[in-house]
């Protein structure tokens, strides 16, 4: 089945009360440190909080009596776990979804929530996908496939129809690539009404499993690692999708695990804005990737928000070190009285903040009349750092970082 732009214009029209319009919010940090005058298309304010749900609703719509009747069932790390739940529960249909063992539970838990079945099985995504699909095989339930469907990519193309609407001169979009539904469909409707824009897609270095495709001219199944960005974390894209993004997607490139910690850190801070490791991906790489565009208007799509809490602390806590804003220093000292507090003293004359220090002599690689001192410390930024580094040594403190 092909996919043209009257199926978007469609799907917008079948979506009409069900999704939102999310905002396009002008982002003065992305701005700042980029070059360019950036825009966040915020789908992370979506109903569910990404923008699976319109790609879900548009394919549930669109199903047979005879298929409501029989259910539904998905495979999905979480996102499009919760749009299929919502849209089946808007037309009373029984749904069951695959979701992998190690899915994020705020996911799972909304997914259970919206009415789901959920079943736990796999360590990722592409074994919870095996075992819907046998599952499916058994119920003869309809398969909603998060991205490699017409109707799906249909549904995610509307996203463009609201950028174009908001700002009609965009010149760069940016999105992040899993399977390569929403920028199949994005990218489609872009080039149909607009072929100047550029189209960038965003991976995790981890997962490029749609990178490597494009760059072998065939779906590639890449064994990757796991990633903070597991709603990207895709081994296999489609097969639909590959040649919608062979077609239309300008270029593709990466992002790494501390440029996507950084970057949820920065909306949190500067925008106020939760964004999980996939949302945070396209401003990731317009920030740390995508240097050599200046002064355009750029639009980042920020997909979805839905972080578990835990995840989310360790994320912080990953971009502070990230940025210089916290550091960890060790250091071996005299075991005498006072010498701790020299230290520590030293460390506060150049204002940096102890958060805590573990102080241990028993450690067989410092000889005995010494200790050995961990400091974890918070910073204001990587100078800082190398400054305190550097005192510390003038001092004649070793120092292990």
């Amino acid at each position: 089945m092909d996919i043209s732009i009257d199926d978007i214009i469609k799907a917008k029209a079948t979506l009409q009360g069900i999704s939102y319009k999310t905002a396009l919010v002008h982002n003065p940090s992305l701005s700042d440190l980029s070059g360019n005058q950036v825009y966040v298309k915020m789908e992370n304010l979506q109903r569910t909080g990404s923008f699976k749900l319109r790609g879900a609703y548009n394919k549930i719509a669109h199903l047979s009596e005879k298929q409501k009747q029989s259910g539904v069932i998905a495979s999905s790390a979480g996102n499009h776990a919760q749009g299929v739940a919502v849209a089946a529960a808007i037309y009373g249909i029984k749904s069951t979804i695959v979701m992998p063992k190690h899915a994020p539970l705020s996911k799972v838990t909304a997914t259970r929530r919206y009415g789901a079945d959920v079943i736990l099985y796999g360590e990722v995504y592409d074994e919870a996908y095996n075992e819907a699909r046998r599952i499916q095989s058994e119920t003869q339930a309809t398969f909603i496939h998060p991205f490699d469907d017409p109707l799906v990519i249909a549904g995610q193309g509307t996203i463009a129809l609201e950028i174009l609407e908001d700002l009609p001169d965009v010149e760069v979009i940016v999105l992040p690539i899993g399977g390569g539904g929403l920028i199949s469909g994005v990218a489609l409707a872009l080039k149909s009404l607009h072929p100047a824009v550029k189209i960038i897609g965003v991976q995790s270095k981890n997962n490029p499993s749609m990178q490597e495709s494009i760059a072998h001219k065939q779906v590639m199944t890449i064994n990757g690692i796991p990633s903070i960005a597991d709603g990207i974390a895709v081994k296999t894209p489609g097969d639909l999708t590959f040649e919608l993004v062979k077609r239309y997607v300008d270029e593709i490139v990466t992002v790494d695990e501390d440029e996507i910690a950084s970057t949820m850190l920065l909306f949190l801070e500067s925008a106020k804005v939760v964004a999980e490791g996939a949302g945070a991906a396209a401003a990731a790489a317009i920030l740390h990737t995508l240097s050599y565009y200046k002064n355009r208007k750029m639009v980042a799509v920020l997909s979805g928000g839905n972080v578990d809490v835990n995840i989310l602390a360790r994320t912080i806590d990953k971009g502070l070190v990230k940025n210089g804003r916290k550091c960890f220093l060790t250091t071996v000292l005299r075991d005498r009285p006072g010498a701790l507090a020299q230290l520590l003293h030293l460390i506060a004359s150049r204002g940096a903040n102890v958060l805590a220090v573990a102080h241990r002599r028993e450690t067989l690689d410092i000889p005995l009349s010494y200790a050995k001192v961990e400091l974890e410390l918070e910073t204001i930024d990587e100078a800082q750092v190398q400054a305190l580094k550097k005192l510390l040594e003038e001092n004649h403190y070793r120092v292990i970082r």
